[in-house]
């Protein structure tokens, strides 16, 4: 069964995302706190990463630099999701390492189509 991790410090976006992800048979968890990522990681052994960029404390494009520098995180692919939509945050969001970005509002196809493609690439 495919495990994701949810990042985001807004719980009706996380109560969103979640529930479209388990309508398709993905199994959803989330942490609201940016800090706590590593060990939710550690505990929850996700199999990709949803990641907010606007988030207090440490954002989105921190984090993901930063897993994507660490030697066991960095296998594992990180979308961004974000209201932030531009070029450019698009851009940087793939200088941090993203493998994929996708913003908001989203559908729910765009939502499941880049999980999908990405848990399939991930696993060959």
């Amino acid at each position: 069964m495919t495990k994701i991790l949810i990042v985001d410090d807004s719980p009706a976006e996380v109560r969103l995302m979640q529930s479209v992800l388990d309508r398709a048979g993905f199994i959803s968890i989330a942490v609201h706190d940016p800090l706590r990522l590593e060990q939710m990681i550690d505990m929850e052994r996700p199999n990709l990463i949803l990641l907010d960029v606007v988030m207090p404390q440490r954002n989105g494009f921190q984090a993901c630099r930063e897993l994507k520098g660490h030697a066991t995180y960095s296998r594992i692919p990180v979308v961004m999701v974000s209201s932030k939509n531009t070029e450019s945050d698009k851009f940087w969001a793939k200088q941090q390492g993203a493998d994929g970005y996708v913003a908001k509002p989203f559908s729910n196809e765009e939502l499941l189509g880049t999980v999908r493609s990405l848990v399939e690439k991930a696993s060959l």
